[in-house]
C-alpha cells in the first residue's frame, strides 16, 4: 500500500521591500532556468494604469514580456489566455493583481502547463497560494475549480502598505475564519468516519495563530505584512496538502457563498464576509466569540451586518441558504436547527460589536 501523499509546494516565497523592482533577481536565485523563457504578464487595465512603472519594469526584466489586460475573472477568460499561451509558445505567466487576476492567471497556467509566478498587489484572501481558482462560469455564477499552486510567490511589502486598507482587512478576515473552519473539518471527519490530515490541520492552525496572536497591531507595518503574507500562503499550502479546501473553509464560508450567490448586490469582500460568518459559526459550534470580536475591534474590522447593508431578515435568510450552497459539505449547520430568535440575537450582538 502506498502511504505517500503527493502534493506540490512553491519553489519560492519572497516577502521583501521593493520586491517587484528586482523580481528577476529573485527568480534568478530560485529558478534560473526560466529567465529568458517567453513570458506574459497578466493584470487588469486599471492596475496597469496605477502601477505602470512597476509593471513595465517587470515586463522589461522578463524579456519585454507582453502585458495582457484581462477583462473578467472568468473560466472563459482563463481558457482564452491559456490558448494564447499554448499557440504562442509562452512558457511563463506572471499574474499581478488581487484575487481576481491571480485566480484567472493561476487557472490559465494550470490549463496551459505554464510556470506561474504570483505577484499580489493586495493581501485580500488566501487565493495567492491555494490549489483552487474561483471563476465566473455562466453569467455571474462562480465556481471553485481545482488547479496547480504557483511556482513562485513574490510579495512587495511597499505594494501592500499602499493597498486600500479594506483589502488587508479582508485578508485578515479570511485568515481568522480558519478558527471555525477547523472545528467544522473535525466535525465532518467524525460524521463521515474519515481522517483529518494532521499536517494540513497544523499548518492552517499556525496560519490562524500567527495573525490572531500577533504582537504587531499596525496593519501598515512590514512586520505585520510579512506575518499576514506567510499566514495566507500557509492556508493555501494546507489546502494543497489536504487535497481540499476543508482546512480553511467551513460554515463561515458557506455564509459568504450564500451572500455571493443570492445577494450579489451586497458590497462586501470575500474575506469580510467570512469574518462576519465566523462570529455566528463560533456560537453555533458552542465556542465563545469574545476573542474574535475583541480581535476584530483591535484592527477596526466592522462586524456589524448593517454596515454592509444586511438587514435582520437578510441575515437570517443568508444563514438558511448557507445550508444548501455546497451540498455534501458537512458543517455545524447540519447539526443545528434554524433558529430565527437566536439569529436575531446574534445580529444585535454583532451590531454592538460585543
Amino acid at each position: 500500500m502506498n502511504l505517500h501523499t503527493s502534493f506540490d509546494l512553491p519553489i519560492c516565497l519572497a516577502v521583501e521591500e521593493d520586491a517587484f523592482f528586482h523580481s528577476d533577481e529573485i527568480i534568478q536565485q530560485y529558478i534560473p532556468e526560466i529567465i529568458g523563457q517567453k513570458t506574459i504578464v497578466i493584470s487588469e487595465e486599471f492596475l496597469i494604469g496605477i502601477y505602470s512603472e512597476k509593471i513595465n519594469d517587470i515586463s522589461r526584466d522578463f524579456g519585454n514580456a507582453e502585458i495582457v489586460a484581462m477583462k473578467e475573472a472568468s473560466f472563459d477568460e482563463a481558457v482564452a489566455i491559456a490558448k494564447k499561451v499554448c499557440v504562442e509558445d509562452v512558457k511563463v505567466i506572471i499574474g499581478i493583481g488581487g484575487g481576481r487576476v491571480l485566480d484567472t492567471a493561476k487557472y490559465a497556467a494550470h490549463i496551459s502547463k505554464a510556470i506561474y509566478i504570483c505577484m499580489p498587489t493586495s493581501l485580500s484572501n488566501d487565493s495567492l497560494a491555494s490549489p483552487f481558482a474561483v471563476l465566473e462560469t455562466y453569467g455571474k455564477a462562480r465556481k471553485t475549480i481545482e488547479c496547480n499552486i504557483p511556482t513562485a510567490i513574490i510579495v512587495d511589502t511597499n505594494m501592500i502598505i499602499n493597498a486600500p486598507e479594506g483589502q488587508t482587512l479582508s485578508g485578515i478576515g479570511d485568515t481568522i475564519a480558519k478558527h471555525t473552519a477547523l472545528y467544522d473539518w473535525k466535525l465532518s471527519a467524525r460524521k463521515t468516519n474519515t481522517r483529518v490530515n494532521d499536517f494540513a490541520y497544523a499548518l492552517s492552525r499556525m496560519s490562524y495563530d500567527s495573525v490572531y496572536h500577533c504582537d504587531e497591531k499596525n496593519m501598515k507595518s512590514r512586520v505585520f505584512i510579512r506575518i499576514l503574507s506567510r499566514a495566507l500562503v500557509m492556508g493555501g499550502l494546507a489546502m494543497e496538502i489536504a487535497g481540499s479546501s476543508r482546512p480553511c473553509s467551513g460554515s463561515e464560508h458557506l455564509f459568504a457563498h450564500a451572500i455571493e450567490e443570492y445577494y450579489p448586490e451586497v458590497k462586501i469582500s470575500h474575506g469580510m464576509a467570512v469574518a462576519l460568518g465566523s462570529i455566528p459559526a463560533c456560537i453555533f459550534q458552542g465556542q465563545s466569540p469574545d476573542g474574535l470580536l475583541s480581535f476584530f475591534r483591535t484592527y477596526g474590522l466592522d462586524v456589524s451586518p448593517a454596515a454592509y447593508g444586511i438587514t435582520k431578515d437578510m441575515f437570517a435568510d443568508m444563514w438558511e441558504k448557507a445550508r444548501t450552497v455546497r451540498t455534501g459539505r458537512i458543517t455545524i449547520l447540519d447539526e443545528i436547527k434554524h433558529d430565527r430568535v437566536q439569529l436575531d440575537e446574534i445580529y444585535s450582538r454583532m451590531a454592538e460589536g460585543k
